[in-house]
């Protein structure tokens, strides 16, 4: 699929805003139990997000963390490696942000680094690329047998969508900043990339460890359903949360605060 056109059967009529807000509220109150469940149950999960540029993996990862403490939730989003990095056994940087119990990691990109941007932009050798695509599957094995629920989302965006937004980004002056060269050369070669993804998906989309795709075309949809399936993927505990009453102030001892007029407050231009 080389995700030149948005797949066939799908609609991608925009979703009104106060329907797309009501059912991301229903779905963060499931995320807060989630979370309950792992940090209770001392779950481990790992989430990787993967798509081409703009293809709306931020955003969600976004929604997702947003009601959510960082210390049960975080995102890993790591920069090109380092030279004592690219000394390393490939998964070894990836390895140490996985999760311990009671944590949930997500990372915005992963180890299929390898198989896309590295192999597509020569940043890796053709051996080093055939050896990824052998040993990620035994990697993602012993992930899984040490207790870790693994799962995997591409982000799939057509073209011209992709095309539309990386230009709002370019228009955007606040935006600008998403924009790096290597997005542009990544543009140019699209059909690489589409040969780089088939291949990643057949060597190792597989029963113990699938990928789910995300049809990303319509970003609130695309939020919302990878959402609504990463819910269903791992059972939530019934652990009701304990009643919590706010405690009275402690009784006036006669303190006396620092007076108003010898603080630094932050001028109210507002």
């Amino acid at each position: 699929m080389t995700e030149l056109h948005a797949p066939r059967g799908r609609t991608h009529k925009r979703i009104k805003r106060k329907l797309y807000e009501a059912e991301l509220a229903k779905l963060q109150v499931r995320l807060a139990a989630l979370q309950r469940t792992i940090r209770v149950r001392k779950l481990k999960v790992c989430i990787l997000f993967e798509g081409r540029d703009a293809a709306g993996k931020g955003g969600t990862i976004k929604r997702i963390t947003q009601p959510l403490n960082p210390r049960v939730c975080r995102v890993v989003a790591l920069d090109k490696p380092s030279r004592r990095e690219q000394a390393q056994w490939y998964f070894q940087r990836y390895a140490q942000h996985l999760p311990a119990g009671g944590e949930m990691v997500l990372f915005d990109r992963s180890w299929y680094n390898r198989a896309g941007v590295e192999h597509v932009m020569g940043f890796c050798t053709e051996e080093e690329y055939r050896e990824f695509l052998r040993t990620c599957p035994i990697f993602e094995h012993l992930i899984q047998g040490s207790g870790i629920h693994l799962i995997k989302y591409w982000f799939s965006v057509s073209a011209p969508e992709q095309a539309r937004r990386l230009q709002k980004r370019i228009d955007d002056p606040t935006r600008r900043w998403k924009i790096s060269p290597m997005d542009l050369k990544a543009r140019a070669k699209w059909e690489d990339y589409s040969q780089a993804k088939d291949q990643m998906m057949l060597q190792t989309d597989t029963e113990e460890s699938p990928w789910f795709v995300v049809d990303a075309n319509n970003k609130r949809r695309a939020r919302l359903n990878c959402i609504h399936h990463l819910l269903s993927k791992i059972p939530v505990s019934d652990i009701v949360p304990p009643d919590i009453a706010l405690p009275p102030l402690q009784k006036d001892t006669g303190y006396v605060r620092t007076p108003y007029d010898a603080q630094r407050f932050v001028p109210e231009v507002y």
